[in-house]
């Protein structure tokens, strides 16, 4: 019987194949939650570097939010990220949203993203 760890590693694997075909040469907006906090980098893969980045435990953030791991807390991320990376030139993301669903904190984070600029 397979660990939740490798079916984790299953989902992840499939939603980026996916992605890596329909991609078409965009940076990947991708979202990593955990219990206490939410983050988001922008990558370009081609080049392997990260372009922009955000995260509850961001100075800036931290300040301003009582919880890291709710849903007005992932979108304060999905703004900063989208506002970054609209400095550095980027407005075509690919989302990438790893082997979690898409609802609640990750369709938070989304939703400000694309507020913020960014289309997917």
């Amino acid at each position: 019987m397979k660990t939740s760890q490798q079916l984790q590693n299953r989902r992840k694997q499939r939603v980026r194949s996916g992605l890596r075909r329909k991609s078409s040469g965009r940076p990947r907006l991708s979202v990593f939650r955990s219990g206490r906090h939410i983050y988001a980098q922008v990558i370009d893969d081609g080049e392997g570097k990260t372009i922009a980045a955000a995260s509850t435990v961001d100075a800036s953030l931290k300040e301003k939010l009582k919880n890291g791991a709710d849903k007005a807390a992932a979108a304060e991320v999905g703004k900063l990220v989208a506002e970054r990376a609209v400095a550095a030139g980027i407005k075509e993301v690919v989302f990438d949203r790893g082997s979690y669903l898409f609802h609640g904190r990750v369709k938070a984070l989304a939703d400000a993203a694309r507020e913020g600029g960014l289309t997917f």
